[in-house]
């Protein structure tokens, strides 16, 4: 594909500002079932930017395909939380905007997740607060996991449960069947190339071989899922039709491989600004074609810069406000590449053999795969995002005491007594050294997916900002919170 001008080519289409215009708009809600075509290039304005997807898979008959078809007995498909119009993903806004216009009777709003416990009074905003407030998707997880091996090196008690999901007898974890609901943020479905891409033998956060898929023998990069407890498309989607679409048969292989194959040929990014126009002006390519076209490397040094298509901003052209922005987000790529902070008391990163607490290096040092920003290891670390008591106040969430076993080793920072609104991996792994930690997020299309962080803490980007300055003591002035502000919008 090139980016020519105005206009996008490919695969020997043009597709022209006019010709955009001319096909048939799309809605900002897709809803599951509906007869409606899926073009090759969509895009969508938000409150800052637009976003567009790029489909480089087949054409694909949206009436009859698994992923916008409802596979179970609530009504959703896949793309009920995977919205064109979110970057793939769901904000919060969407759900207000669906709750309003069917009266919370969209499938969105299904008892089983929607819903901050399935027994609420159904069609009551109250019931459904965390995801109209938040955005958020209950997932409920037993505990202890089946995929701990011998005993977990932490008890969990409930400290606070606004939810009364984790109390409840018979959803919470003095049921028959003992479940934690933790609360998240549906990831995007786009860019996977990258997401999925293992560039390391050996996962530096614990020093073993990276974990291989068992039924195909291949590496696996970690980073699908929020607590890395599923590696593969197929398996992520298998387990999203049982717990999240309410299917009661298996998906069929010729589902799981059109599912693959459809989000696995999807391409996001922002590639207009409101303020200033299309994002390639002036010799800046900050589109879908820099994604499609880029290669899945590793960012973090100078000479290989994570988004390199800002350089031109420094000197920018237009007028005097695209200048202006313009040269902001230049500013704000920098800071991100290059300004120094303290980053201490991380999990998985200050554990690092050989790293040291604190380290002092940038943005970038986790936010490191090129094109997309994700870490190219297996990314789940304890920012503070969950865990007290660094994170925001979030009374609406759960609140868990976790203690760490004596015969284990303590926390390296919180010791063995530690506070979290989700204890993340720990729920999967059952160690100590995994509480809170969740794995990081691509920067692609940010600003059409608030709210920010797993739990939805972050009601916008510059909330993101201000969590990191007052996180890491990294003393930004108004102009650099801002410029960074702007940077991630821009993505």
């Amino acid at each position: 594909m090139l980016l020519l001008g105005s206009a996008f080519v490919f695969s020997g289409t043009l597709f022209s500002a006019g010709a955009r215009q001319a096909a048939p708009t799309p809605d900002r809600w897709w809803s599951p079932g509906e007869q409606r075509e899926w073009p090759e290039l969509l895009s969508y304005p938000n409150d800052t930017s637009v976003v567009s997807i790029l489909r480089t898979s087949k054409p694909i008959d949206v009436g009859t395909h698994p992923f916008f078809q409802p596979l179970g007995e609530n009504g959703r498909a896949c793309v009920t939380c995977h919205q064109p119009a979110d970057g793939m993903s769901l904000s919060a806004a969407t759900a207000q905007r669906q709750w309003a216009a069917t009266g919370g009777k969209d499938p969105l709003f299904a008892m089983t997740d929607g819903a901050n416990c399935a027994n609420l009074k159904p069609e009551d905003p109250r019931s459904h607060s965390l995801l109209l407030e938040r955005g958020l998707i209950r997932i409920p997880l037993p505990w202890p996991s089946k995929s701990i091996k011998g005993e977990p090196e932490i008890k969990i008690e409930v400290v606070r449960d606004p939810t009364g999901c984790n109390l409840d007898k018979t959803y919470g974890m003095n049921s028959a069947s003992p479940t934690i609901s933790v609360f998240r943020r549906p990831r995007p479905v786009a860019n996977l190339r990258y997401i999925l891409t293992v560039p390391n033998l050996f996962n530096i956060k614990t020093g073993y071989p990276v974990t291989l898929d068992a039924a195909s023998g291949k590496r696996t990069s970690m980073n699908l899922m929020s607590d890395a407890r599923l590696l593969t498309l197929k398996s992520q989607a298998e387990d999203a039709a049982s717990v999240h679409l309410g299917a009661t048969r298996k998906m069929t292989q010729a589902q799981l491989g059109q599912i693959e194959e459809f989000t696995s040929g999807l391409y996001m990014a922002a590639t207009e600004n409101r303020r200033v126009g299309r994002l390639d002006a002036a010799g800046a390519t900050a589109g879908v074609q820099s994604i499609l076209e880029g290669k899945p490397l590793l960012g973090d040094f100078i000479e290989r810069r994570v988004f390199p298509y800002f350089e031109a901003w420094k000197s920018p052209e237009g007028t005097k406000q695209e200048k202006a922005f313009r040269a902001s987000v230049a500013r704000g790529e920098e800071i991100f590449m290059m300004r120094p902070f303290y980053i201490r008391d991380v999990t998985h990163l200050n554990t690092i053999i050989g790293m040291g607490n604190p380290i002092k290096r940038t943005c970038a040092t986790c936010h490191n795969m090129q094109h997309v920003g994700i870490d190219g290891a297996p990314g789940w670390m304890d920012l503070g995002t969950n865990t007290l008591p660094w994170a925001e106040r979030t009374d609406d969430l759960p609140l868990f005491k976790v203690t760490c076993s004596p015969k284990a080793a303590p926390h390296p920072y919180l010791g063995r007594v530690i506070h979290t609104t989700d204890p993340g991996r720990a729920l999967i792994t059952g160690k100590c050294v995994d509480v809170g930690a969740i794995t990081l997020q691509q920067m692609r299309g940010l600003a059409a997916r608030a709210p920010y962080f797993a739990n939805g803490s972050a009601r916008d980007l510059r909330a993101v900002v201000d969590f990191y300055d007052r996180r890491f003591e990294m003393k930004l002035t108004e102009q650099e919170k801002e410029d960074l502000t702007n940077f991630m919008g821009a993505l």
